[in-house]
């Protein structure tokens, strides 16, 4: 059992002999993948405003100092993505703002949402109706929360990090492996196609990255919705005294993740903050959400490589290199995949995984739908 999420109701049992067979993976025990994968997208930092104060990250802002974008700033960024041939729009922000934040809640009030989640709701719904597909990160809801939400996102995510209780989380205010399991688990009783990943370097040990991934696969085993697993090194900033990761512990890192999860759940590794060439071989197969037209705001001083530099970095692994929609293939409606896509192993009711707008915005014969059948369809 993993004993840090009992307060939150889920038990995840980890076997001795599992974690010591992840532990032993090596890079060269894994196979190099046959393709690439991206998507193309924007970043909406919708609010800056967040409840927790971890030591490494320097998106949330203090109170008082917390931005939230407006409906207008919202809509100008989404119609840049589409003028730019993105298909996502991705929204993030810090955890639910907490009271400390007065000027957020007000301002939320003054537009007439009772809260972030509603604020998000709408943003999602400008999204849609502008022809990008949302896909939050949201933090810790609950699965009300995602139950709302699921209606206007093609796909979610939130980072687990790590199942260990690490300094860098620590304070009055820290998130910790029990919430975040059971926001990943809310995620997948509720059907939503989901991102996860591990950020490494912030005081986690090997044996803290094995359990974590498997803690990940137990919840994917269950439910079925994990679609990619991002590998991401922590970097230095102005509020982080932690030391890159080595291109080595990537490697390892990267590999064990390969090896711990089930095939069908890409491993992703960000291509502004990894030495990702040194990586593909290891097992590395999707390069994430990239934007040709906004910055990383989680990490402002990497700036997103060009898609020229996507194609070299598959160039040079020879592999070829694919656009992809936020949520990956095996979660579209059969009507809509790519013919050359293989039915999931353990058959499920693909309409289940879209709520009914995203279906509908994947389905409409406007030219808005229709990019989205060529990002299906592999068109150039």
């Amino acid at each position: 059992m993993f004993p840090a999420a009992d307060e939150y109701g889920i038990t995840i049992d980890i076997a001795e002999s599992a974690v010591e067979s992840v532990l032993a993976v090596e890079p060269s025990d894994v196979s190099p993948p046959a393709e690439l994968t991206f998507s193309r997208n924007v970043f909406v930092p919708l609010t800056t405003a967040c409840r927790y104060t971890c030591s490494y990250c320097t998106y949330y802002d203090v109170p008082g100092e917390a931005t939230l974008m407006s409906p207008e700033a919202i809509r100008d960024v989404i119609e840049t993505g589409v003028d730019a041939g993105c298909t996502e729009a991705l929204f993030t922000f810090g955890d639910k703002p907490d009271d400390r934040y007065t000027e957020i809640h007000r301002q939320l009030d003054e537009w007439g949402y009772d809260s972030i989640i509603d604020y998000l709701y709408a943003a999602c719904e400008i999204a849609l109706a502008e022809g990008l597909l949302p896909h939050s990160n949201p933090g810790d809801i609950t699965e009300s929360e995602f139950h709302r939400l699921r209606e206007v996102n093609s796909s979610m995510g939130v980072m687990l990090e790590t199942t260990a209780d690490v300094d860098a989380h620590s304070g009055g205010r820290r998130k910790t492996p029990g919430q975040r399991l059971n926001t990943i688990r809310a995620a997948g009783r509720e059907g939503v196609p989901f991102t996860t990943g591990l950020l490494v370097g912030i005081g986690e040990t090997w044996r803290d990255r094995a359990e974590s991934l498997l803690a990940i696969r137990e919840l994917h085993e269950r439910y079925g919705h994990i679609q990619e697993v991002i590998i991401q090194n922590v970097v230095p900033n102005e509020r982080s005294d932690f030391d890159q990761p080595s291109v080595a512990t990537m490697r390892r890192a990267v590999a064990i993740a390969r090896a711990a999860l089930p095939a069908e759940i890409s491993v992703q590794v960000p291509p502004n903050l990894s030495p990702t060439g040194k990586l593909i071989d290891c097992g590395v197969d999707d390069l994430g959400g990239v934007s040709p037209v906004t910055d990383d705001y989680i990490n402002p001083d990497y700036a997103w490589p060009a898609l020229e530099e996507l194609n070299a970095i598959a160039d040079d692994a020879g592999l070829p290199l694919y656009e992809r929609l936020p949520v990956y293939d095996r979660y579209l409606p059969e009507r809509i995949r790519r013919n050359d896509v293989a039915p999931p192993a353990d058959p499920v009711d693909t309409d289940a995984w879209l709520p009914a707008r995203i279906r509908a915005a994947m389905a409409d014969e406007t030219a808005t739908g229709e990019r989205y059948r060529a990002v299906t369809r592999r068109e150039k």
